[in-house]
């Protein structure tokens, strides 16, 4: 947004009662009104606008933007962010891929899926550095390990990557997908759950899920892809046009979303009142207790990359056939600052 004029001097004229100032003073007071005046007239240095394309409606996954936001750390590195929903959530990385956008809030799996098929992005940071999915089952039900999914029904609502992680998962029990009948239950998580139609599901937030169903009266537990074999990958991750990396707005846009990251962390009641704020339909118990659960999970060193996180999960993913190749990290992720 562009900078208030502020003024220099408090007062330019001495009352008319006073004494009067003498004519070399009127002549230089005279020059200063004319300096100020054209000031004045010259337009604020605008900042510079920026679209970031959101993954999903907002939630307390993105509190790290709507903070830099609301804090004021984006107008201070001179950018006007602006946080645009998505109509449908696998479009954001293909409009940036296409020039409509100039960073979208991606998943590091879909990176690893698009660059193989040829879309010119690469990764610029990270949003949030561990996995949120998770298989979860009901506390109170038959399924005590996972060993217990031999032949039992499992939701899911994205094909490909959940059915690799899963297998991962399985296959530390010496069983696989052909062991457990898998059910779309499009977005349907939980309900899918508690209703009893599956009897677990495979992609389930553990910072939404878990609380989620509690809310409807009973227990979930949650089992880690990332200790039952599968890589640790970042759950969510900026990405940027591949031949943009040098846009000098980039860096900027990462300073500003790890000030708003330490802010969370030190102050995270006062960074909640600002979220709902900007966000007041949140205001509710699931995102309440979601914000706790997601704290921790936000990257620090958001600019930072770990490309040796990256080169493990590219291999499993092409381990699963998910991937053809696993190509140099450089070719699609670089610290831009």
């Amino acid at each position: 947004m562009p900078l208030p004029f502020l003024p220099v001097f408090r007062f330019l004229f001495r009352p008319a009662s006073g004494p009067q100032p003498k004519e070399h003073s009127v002549s230089r007071l005279a020059s200063l009104v004319l300096a100020l005046s054209l000031t004045a007239a010259t337009p604020a240095l605008a900042a510079d606008k920026l679209t970031v394309l959101m993954d999903w409606f907002t939630n307390p996954d993105h509190a790290p933007l709507v903070v830099a936001k609301q804090k004021g750390y984006f107008a201070a590195e001179g950018l006007e962010v602006e946080l645009i929903e998505p109509a449908d959530p696998s479009m954001p990385p293909k409009l940036v891929a296409a020039g409509q956008g100039d960073i979208a809030v991606s998943y590091q799996p879909t990176l690893h899926a698009q660059i193989d098929e040829g879309l010119p992005l690469a990764w610029i940071g990270t949003l949030i550095e561990t996995p949120l999915n998770s298989l979860i089952v009901l506390e109170d039900g038959p399924i005590r390990s996972l060993a217990d999914l031999k032949g039992k029904k499992i939701g899911f609502s994205v094909s490909g990557f959940e059915d690799a992680m899963l297998g991962q998962m399985l296959k530390t029990q010496g069983l696989t997908i052909e062991d457990v009948e898998l059910i779309n239950v499009n977005f349907a998580l939980s309900p899918s759950l508690l209703s009893g139609q599956v009897d677990a599901i495979i992609g389930g937030y553990r910072n939404f899920e878990l609380t989620q169903i509690e809310l409807e009266g009973r227990k979930g537990k949650a089992f880690y892809p990332e200790e039952n074999g599968v890589p640790v990958f970042d759950e969510l991750i900026y990405v940027a046009h591949k031949d943009k990396l040098d846009d000098p707005r980039l860096p900027r846009f990462l300073a500003a979303v790890e000030k708003a990251t330490i802010y969370l962390t030190n102050h995270p009641q006062d960074a909640w009142k600002l979220f709902i704020e900007a966000h007041p339909n949140l205001d509710d118990e699931l995102n309440r207790r979601a914000w706790g659960d997601t704290l921790p999970r936000f990257a620090k060193r958001p600019a930072a990359l770990d490309e040796q996180r990256y080169t493990r999960f590219a291999t499993f993913l092409k381990d699963n056939g998910l991937i053809k190749a696993v190509p140099p990290v450089e070719t699609y992720a670089r610290e831009v600052n």
